[in-house]
């Protein structure tokens, strides 16, 4: 009897750590970095490379850094919700094109419309790689003083636009 028992004990420790694991939202992975400076950067410009851009430029202001790439497909999908956000003025979008061809993304943009107030070029993925990036979309919210306060994982929603992203953003103008 007692043989059996180890495997026993094992195999309900691993049921329970399967039945947590499937009770959580994939699309709320925590992130360590929020509430932590953002991770520095100084990237060039997707349509100007010879222009660099900081994590200093934009100090002063709430904005979001939303990392896609043109062979993204539900970068794709979100991309009209963020051309729409961009017209309302609400916040200011800075793209990170991560891992992409300057060419495939600019023609994207060219073609569906530029939601961003610029897009920097990751070609390596380095600052994606700080930014703790699991893949593509992500948008993190950034407070005037370059702190992250939220990351979305995955493509921006009507829903979480309207119920998170927007009321945060709002709420960090006003503070």
């Amino acid at each position: 009897m007692k043989r059996y028992l180890l495997p026993l004990v094992i195999f309900l420790v691993l049921a329970g750590f399967l039945a947590v694991g499937l009770n959580r939202d994939p699309h709320e992975v925590p992130s360590p970095l929020v509430n932590k400076p953002a991770p520095a950067f100084k990237l060039p410009r997707l349509d100007a490379p010879e222009q660099m851009m900081s994590t200093q430029d934009l100090r002063g202001q709430v904005w979001l850094l939303n990392v896609w790439a043109s062979w993204c497909v539900a970068c794709r999908q979100e991309h009209p919700l963020l051309v729409e956000l961009a017209k309302t003025g609400t916040v200011k979008v800075y793209g990170l094109n991560y891992k992409d061809k300057r060419e495939d993304a600019l023609g994207l943009l060219r073609k569906s419309g530029d939601p961003y107030v610029t897009s920097l070029s990751d070609t390596e993925g380095l600052v994606g790689i700080d930014y703790g990036v699991y893949g593509v979309p992500e948008t993190f919210v950034i407070d005037k003083q370059g702190v992250i306060r939220h990351k979305q994982i995955g493509p921006i929603t009507p829903e979480s636009l309207r119920d998170t992203l927007l009321p945060l953003v709002a709420q960090l103008e006003a503070s």
